[in-house]
């Protein structure tokens, strides 16, 4: 992989670990940072050997908003164009044809918490905390956060978030369904890649056009979203991988996936 100023990846067995690297700065999101996820989404998306992606942070934060100095120095017209470049990160990570899970090993706040949204699945370290606190200063969530977050945990308590600014800590965000799992700091990370290469055992073309039908049937009316998962069924019924997948069932074996 290529190296970058604010990440550093590493590439084990076709999982991306993907550490967002500026702790003096608890990891808050700037132009460089949402250059370097963007160029390295971009690349992982092309690397077939890459399978899916843990997404974290160094040191005690996961990400703890965007660079609040940077904003304050930007005018009108430049706070709206970072808006977008964040929010054009969020939606390439959300539309990544891989699963991306958010391991959260401490402060997810503002853009932060946007960023970990934005990935399919959400872990949590013990020590994590979770917020919107853009209304502290005079703005709101930017980076797709008032759309997410409703979507994640319902119109209430995204507004309750939202107005309110509230920090939560992780077994509130697991009440809550902001996080699907909760572990003891030290079991973040294995946890994670347990998890994953679960996921990747199994047939990579279905779980692909699970995510596809899931992401843009959430957008649709529900005649227009079975549609389309009908068509992403069909994919996934012509591929090698459903011969495969029931073949081995019949024959009572785990299945041998080749179109990874």
């Amino acid at each position: 992989m290529e190296q970058y100023k604010t990440l550093n990846i590493a590439v084990n067995e076709r999982i991306a670990t993907i550490t967002i690297d500026r702790p003096e700065a608890m990891n808050a999101l700037n132009g460089d940072v949402l250059n370097d996820l963007s160029d390295a989404f971009a690349l992982i998306a092309r690397t077939d050997d890459i399978g899916a992606v843990i997404l974290t942070g160094a040191g005690k934060a996961f990400v703890a908003g965007a660079d609040i100095a940077a904003m304050n120095r930007m005018g009108i017209m430049e706070g709206r164009d970072f808006m977008l470049k964040g929010q054009a990160v969020n939606d390439r990570i959300e539309n990544l044809g891989k699963p991306v899970v958010a391991a959260v090993n401490g402060f997810a706040l503002g853009g932060g918490c946007e960023l970990a949204m934005a990935c399919d699945v959400r872990f949590a370290s013990e020590k994590a905390k979770f917020g919107q606190p853009e209304v502290n200063l005079g703005i709101i969530p930017g980076f797709g956060g008032t759309q997410r977050l409703q979507r994640l945990v319902g119109k209430g308590m995204a507004k309750y978030l939202i107005y309110s600014a509230e920090i939560i800590d992780a077994a509130e965000a697991l009440r809550v369904g902001l996080v699907e799992k909760v572990f003891a700091p030290e079991d973040l990370l294995p946890q994670t890649t347990a998890w994953l290469n679960l996921v990747l055992s199994k047939g990579p073309i279905a779980v692909r056009m699970a995510k596809a039908a899931m992401n843009n049937g959430a957008n649709m009316d529900i005649r227009s979203a079975i549609a389309f998962e009908a068509e992403a069924m069909t994919v996934a019924f012509s591929s090698e991988d459903r011969a495969e997948g029931t073949t081995a069932f019949l024959e009572k074996r785990p299945a041998e996936f080749k179109n990874r």
